[in-house]
């Protein structure tokens, strides 16, 4: 990690640190006119202007003793008041400097969520929205600001706002099967996509006392969050749980498969020193903080486990089980340029990139190598260049793309978005995850803008994803979205002063790269058995020349 990526984490922990809280029990009632009693309790809010917001409301009981890589339970009806002020603690995480939620104070007690509910305005059944935040499965929080709900539900009054957590790491996803006692553990792979389910029976059984209609839920997440809400349609335990779903940057392709799963389970193995779950039980929760720092390079997507998750988790989108939920599905232009940041800079990732592909090729059957040979002819720029532009597609776009046309072809309602509004960043230009802060209308979060978003467009984007949530449809005033299916593909392309419906979005390289989307290629690099970090590393040591040219060549290197 970088020296200013080190400084950036020490600010936001001291800032996240400021917004620590408990919330307490109280002995009456003090603000019964913004209260909400659910059968977990009464919960009292902050009220901000218009809006009260309910932060930290436990949705299960708190996955811990002997609960501990547990499917999560419901909490028992209750009559207690609580003050409902404060977040909930982040899941165990390592510390991140682009996951600002990594800096708040950690615990394997993280199963809450937050409301954010427009009290002045009196429209009865509102839509709920429900965001599963993103993270790499292994990182992230509802905590983080820029997924505060303010803002959204003050420009949207007639929406109820929700954010969920869910266990990461380790504590969220590994298959301990493998280990002394592992058959007691066999829904580990996936916990935390139960917890996500269980988040959302809360939301069922809780919703109307918010005034929200529990029939007309919206499910949307981006990154790991996105991958959430393309899994859950296709999962029996969710089904009824919600109606609609937005996935930006996320996807079916961002699973494991149990042989993937092993790795994660191998190396805990080796850093725990015992392959007894009796063992890991006794492990206290700093031993377990210790335990998920030690295996930070090798954190689980969900398993394609054939249980919760089918082994083709396509299959459900072609079959056409998931026809009645209305979808919009998105990715932007530039996904890879975020992770230039997230391996410590442009030196790093053009060293890095080239030795993914390589090892990634080898997994694609000789007979399809010569449609990823064609695609590299296609795009334009150099190798590193080129190779990116490769990830967009086959990680992002694509995956997306086949999901979507499953939909479709069933008769599901879907559209579809492409990102080209670009961070003002250096080199991240249309990167993984710099829609967020026009989604909630959080404008001045520039993490990954880098400047404050354009309003105007802002307004834009959070009346489209309102205005899905309310009807099924994104369509707002001057801005007429139509539907997609696979004879058309009908996208809208967002970018300010340039929002448009575009027929089949860079069709010659969705031709070469679709036939090489059932590989399941993910951003995991785990099983290269390569320790990003040794990039790092190899900088200091490098010449201070060496370094300088190749931050002078930074623009050619991802040149268009």
């Amino acid at each position: 990690m970088t020296k200013e990526q080190l400084r950036l984490i020490g600010i936001s922990k001291q800032e996240m640190q400021l917004l620590y809280g408990e919330n307490k029990v109280l002995e009456e009632n003090i603000d019964p006119e913004h209260s909400v009693s659910c059968h977990n309790g009464t919960f009292i809010p902050k009220i901000n202007g218009d809006v009260s917001c309910f932060m930290g409301i436990p949705f299960a009981l708190p996955p811990v003793g002997e609960r501990r890589w547990k499917k999560p339970e419901p909490l028992p009806n209750s009559d207690k008041i609580y003050e409902a002020y404060y977040n909930g603690k982040s899941p165990i995480q390592t510390l991140s400097h682009s996951e600002r939620a990594s800096c708040y104070p950690q615990s394997e007690d993280c199963l809450y969520l937050n409301i954010w509910n427009n009290h002045a305005d009196k429209t009865p059944n509102k839509p709920i929205m429900v965001f599963i935040h993103g993270g790499s499965y292994g990182w992230g929080g509802t905590v983080d600001p820029l997924y505060d709900g303010f803002n959204f539900v003050s420009l949207h009054p007639d929406i109820i706002l929700i954010t969920i957590a869910y266990r990461t790491g380790i504590m969220g996803f590994i298959d301990l099967s493998y280990l002394k006692g592992g058959e007691d553990f066999r829904d580990s792979p996936n916990l935390g996509i139960y917890d996500q389910i269980e988040a959302l029976r809360w939301v069922k059984n809780n919703g109307k006392a918010f005034g929200g209609d529990i029939d007309n839920v919206t499910i949307f997440g981006e990154s790991a969050g996105g991958g959430s809400v393309s899994i859950l349609p296709i999962v029996k335990e969710a089904k009824g749980l919600f109606r609609r779903v937005i996935a930006e940057s996320g996807s079916l392709s961002l699973t494991y498969s149990k042989s993937e799963c092993k790795v994660l389970t191998d190396k805990l193995i080796e850093s725990a020193k015992t392959d007894s779950m009796e063992d890991l039980m006794k492990f206290t929760e700093g031993d377990i903080k210790e335990l998920n720092e030690s295996l930070n390079d090798f954190n689980n997507f969900p398993m394609r486990d054939g249980k919760l998750i089918p082994f083709d988790p396509y299959l459900p989108y072609k079959e056409g089980y998931t026809k009645d939920i209305d979808m919009l599905f998105g990715t932007n232009a530039n996904e890879m340029n975020y992770w230039i940041g997230e391996l410590g800079g442009l030196f790093q990732y053009s060293l890095g990139m080239p030795i993914k592909y390589k090892a990634d090729l080898n997994f694609v059957d000789e007979k399809d190598r010569p449609n990823v040979k064609e695609f590299m002819r296609h795009c334009h720029g150099n190798k590193v260049a080129r190779i990116s532009e490769f990830y967009n597609e086959i990680m992002f776009r694509l995956p997306a793309i086949v999901q979507a046309d499953g939909h479709s072809n069933n008769g599901g309602n879907m559209y579809m978005y492409y990102w080209k509004e670009e961070s003002k960043i250096p080199l991240y230009k249309a990167c993984h995850a710099v829609e967020l802060a026009y989604v909630f209308y959080n404008i001045e979060d520039t993490i990954y803008t880098g400047k404050p978003a354009d309003e105007a467009l802002a307004r834009s984007v959070s009346d489209m994803w309102a205005a899905f949530a309310k009807t099924g449809n994104p369509s707002i005033e001057g801005l007429s979205w139509e539907r997609y299916d696979e004879a058309n593909r009908k996208t809208m392309v967002i970018k300010k002063d340039d929002v448009h419906m575009e027929e089949d979005v860079l069709s010659k390289q969705r031709e070469y790269l679709t036939p090489i989307v059932p590989y399941m290629i993910n951003p995991g690099y785990a099983n290269l058995n390569l320790d990003m970090s040794l990039f790092s590393k190899t900088t200091s040591v490098i010449s201070a020349s060496l370094y300088a040219i190749s931050t002078l060549l930074a623009e050619n290197i991802l040149k268009d």
